[in-house]
């Protein structure tokens, strides 16, 4: 998991926003299908837990705002066909509820008219997009220095502008870009209990390395999480992570087949192998500027979990993954890692693109959604979901580093709070295959129940 303090400020304003939202109508959007109660009694127990620990609704709630957000983003993107030049956003209030963001009257009265409640901004979503590209294009014009201060560029939709989170020191002082700091809402230490699969499966742990694990020293091995388990048109299994995983990752893109293994706790030397990384990006722009890897498994995975539609978090009980989802802000998450299990936030912002350097000192851009999950260190690559769709995955964090959850809650809330980057899956799998030129990953789908 990258340790990425550039999230901070971004997550903390979007929320600090989200929270004063205000809207002109107030028709309430029907409920849902697919959020029954008895959908509830399925979720594992440890998810349950987290749901209402880390965002204080009921099982019942959090399917339902799941479901509403998928809604309201197939909504919001006929509306926007329909009026590119009236549509500004859409979102999930603190309550739940489904708003729309327009710049003129007669597009909130039919807004409105469909059940949703409005609100007013000045500038569309559009112009927003091609304002942050232009912001974008500029930064990626700077000296590596003054590079160096910009962490991210975030869309707020709810205000109509770009929010653009500077460090705090004198040369990003003398930019003179708006930054807004304010407190989130962060999660505690998850728990447990349930029944165990003991077969790896997504949220689970995997390790990497540049050297065969009899040559490497033991420090140089690197652990990530498996996210989903996903299939391609020739039957071939893969699994979809974090692309910073790929220990052979040097550039933007690798394609080198870096070898992934199952720990073995007992002699990590002899941990088994049960795949490899068929391709891995983070911040290329000829892959939309994405962080994921491919993982394609080996023969030994068989009949295991790894081929099955399931995630967990740790040694949690499973969730089981019904289909695919966009990130739309206000959406409640849950997130899946091998380090902090399943923790639970809210989508603060849908896009975000976070300014950072690789390994060889070159500057990044990594676009993704911003989330009020708390990730820690080895999270990297698990699976983020609403309701049981899959949303995304882990990119970074500013909790990184911390030892827990609940040390991260204390150490970070005066700036800000926990914030965790995720990556879109749906961006993953259309770029996956839209790059497979019909062999590996070609007609790849996330594998669902």
């Amino acid at each position: 998991m990258r340790k990425w303090t550039a999230l901070r400020a971004a997550v903390a304003v979007a929320a600090l926003i989200l929270a004063g939202s205000s809207a002109v109508s107030v028709s309430e959007l029907a409920p849902t299908a697919g959020a029954a109660p008895s959908a509830a009694t399925a979720l594992p127990a440890e998810l349950v837990e987290a749901i209402g620990r880390d965002l204080h609704i009921t099982p019942e709630q959090y399917l339902e705002r799941a479901a509403r957000a998928q809604q309201l983003g197939g909504y919001a993107a006929g509306f926007r066909t329909a009026r590119p030049t009236e549509f500004s956003g859409a979102w999930l209030n603190n309550d739940g509820e489904a708003v729309v963001a327009v710049t003129s009257p007669g597009a909130a009265e039919h807004a409105a008219r469909d059940g949703f409640r409005t609100q007013l901004t000045a500038v569309s979503a559009n112009d927003l997009e091609f304002a942050a590209g232009q912001m974008n294009s500029f930064i990626a014009t700077l000296p590596d220095s003054v590079l160096a201060q910009i962490n991210s560029v975030l869309i707020d939709v709810l205000n109509s502008q770009l929010v653009v989170d500077i460090a705090n020191s004198p040369t990003g002082r003398l930019l003179n870009l708006p930054t807004v700091i304010g407190n989130v809402k962060v999660v505690l230490a998850p728990g447990g209990g349930g029944p165990v699969d003991p077969g790896p499966m997504g949220g689970d742990t995997y390790i990497s390395a540049k050297a065969p694990l009899t040559d490497g020293a033991v420090t140089e091995i690197g652990v990530c999480s498996f996210g989903f388990n996903s299939v391609d048109a020739q039957g071939r299994a893969y699994n979809i992570s974090a692309g910073h995983c790929d220990p052979n990752l040097t550039g933007g893109t690798a394609t080198d087949g870096g070898a992934v293994y199952l720990p073995n706790l007992r002699d990590v030397r002899q941990s088994p192998q049960v795949g490899s990384f068929a391709r891995a990006t983070i911040g290329d722009p000829a892959h939309r500027n994405l962080d994921y890897s491919l993982i394609q498994f080996n023969d030994s995975v068989g009949n295991s979990p790894l081929v099955r539609p399931v995630v967990r978090g740790g040694n949690g009980t499973t969730l089981t993954v019904t289909g695919t989802a966009d990130p739309v802000t206000g959406a409640p998450v849950c997130k899946s890692g091998q380090t902090s299990t399943f923790t639970c936030g809210v989508i603060v912002a849908d896009s975000v693109a976070t300014h950072l350097f690789s390994g060889e000192g070159d500057p990044l851009i990594v676009h993704g959604f911003a989330s009020s999950a708390c990730t820690l260190a080895g999270d990297s690559g698990g699976a983020i979901v609403s309701g049981t769709l899959a949303v995304g995955i882990s990119s970074g964090s500013n909790s990184a580093s911390a030892p827990s959850c609940t040390e991260a809650n204390i150490s970070l809330a005066p700036g800000g709070g926990t914030a965790s980057l995720g990556i879109p899956i749906r961006d993953i799998v259309a770029d996956i295959d839209s790059q497979s030129g019909g062999g590996i990953g070609s007609g790849i789908q996330v594998r669902t129940g």
